[in-house]
């Protein structure tokens, strides 16, 4: 009867570990791309933690590339399938005039994820405030700066004639030159934000994209010759992202700090939660993959403003929303 019995075990577990791998063989390869890693793209790590996109056939492989331009040379060469980075680098390669150029078809976040931090705290701090002040606003050209440029002039500000804007430091090395004594302000994404406030060494004062408005700051794209060969393989991939994005709108931050967590290993929980929070209450994180013309038109004209762009791309040219829109 022993014997019987390990005969049985036995040939369940091969049938398991063969069911295992038939599953694993199923599943379609998919390289993804992202330009950092970041507690801002929380969607996108509950999604592969929780399985939702290998429960959509997708076996996703995923590199941090550092950089929105190793992204897009990443997805043109075809190393990668999916780029991750700021819809920016699609405008761009499609104003060069590429035939086959990226096509964006699904947005993550909706709101630029930097935060304004003092050296001390400014309850009541208004815009006008940073006026004579030295700050640390980033790359010039970068996304983050040109959204910060947008907020101080609505605020009746001239960057870099009211305000001192410093960007002859690396965005890499802002927190730092801050901390050293450097400038007046910073902007920094969370959980750096965080993390300067609880060690009481700065004070969040404000959101730039809470004041600069809803614009497609991340988003996913593709080649067009990608998407129109492998349309399957695309609505798949916005339905687990769906998947993702409401399952953030609807757990608290403690759990989506506990649900990313393989993907920061070293981070402090507590900090986590706390960024994912103030990330939760600016509403940067997009609701559904679907993006609108307003939005995509109102990254134009901050990028414009900023002396970055000279020709506005077409919406119905760079966004392809009908996966988004079918997404389940």
């Amino acid at each position: 009867m022993a014997a019987l019995m390990l005969v049985l075990i036995l040939g369940i577990s091969i049938f398991a570990g063969c069911a295992s791998n038939n599953r694993q063989d199923e599943l379609t390869v998919v390289a993804l791309s992202e330009v950092t890693r970041s507690v801002f793209y929380a969607p996108q790590y509950v999604a592969l933690a929780l399985g939702f996109f290998e429960e959509e056939g997708l076996q996703i492989e995923l590199v941090t590339a550092e950089g929105a331009d190793r992204v897009m040379t990443g997805v043109i060469s075809g190393a990668v399938q999916i780029g991750l980075s700021g819809p920016e680098a699609a405008i761009y390669v499609f104003n060069e005039g590429r035939a086959d150029h990226a096509v964006v078809f699904g947005q993550l976040t909706q709101r630029d994820g930097s935060f304004l931090v003092a050296r001390r705290p400014m309850p009541d701090f208004e815009w006008a405030d940073l006026r004579g002040a030295h700050l640390l606003p980033g790359r010039r050209g970068g996304v983050p700066y040109m959204a910060l440029e947008y907020v101080v002039r609505q605020a009746g500000l001239i960057p870099n004639v009211d305000v001192n804007f410093d960007s002859s430091i690396q965005f890499a090395a802002m927190t730092g030159a801050f901390l050293s004594g450097t400038g007046d302000f910073v902007t920094v994404f969370e959980p750096a934000a965080s993390t300067i406030e609880l060690e009481g060494r700065g004070y969040i004062v404000a959101s730039v994209g809470e004041w600069a408005g809803e614009i497609p700051y991340t988003a996913y794209y593709a080649l067009g010759s990608f998407i129109e060969e492998n349309p399957e393989v695309i609505q798949s991939f916005v339905n687990a992202l769906q998947r993702g994005q409401e399952w953030v709108q609807t757990h608290s931050p403690e759990e989506i700090a506990e649900a990313i967590s393989p993907f920061f290993p070293d981070a402090n929980p507590e900090i986590m939660a706390r960024a994912i929070a103030n990330y939760k209450r600016i509403e940067a994180y997009s609701h559904t993959p679907v993006m609108t013309p307003d939005a995509f038109y109102r990254l134009q004209m901050v990028m414009e403003q900023a002396g970055e762009l000279s020709q506005t791309a077409p919406f119905y040219r760079l966004v392809d929303n009908s996966f988004a829109m079918q997404a389940s």
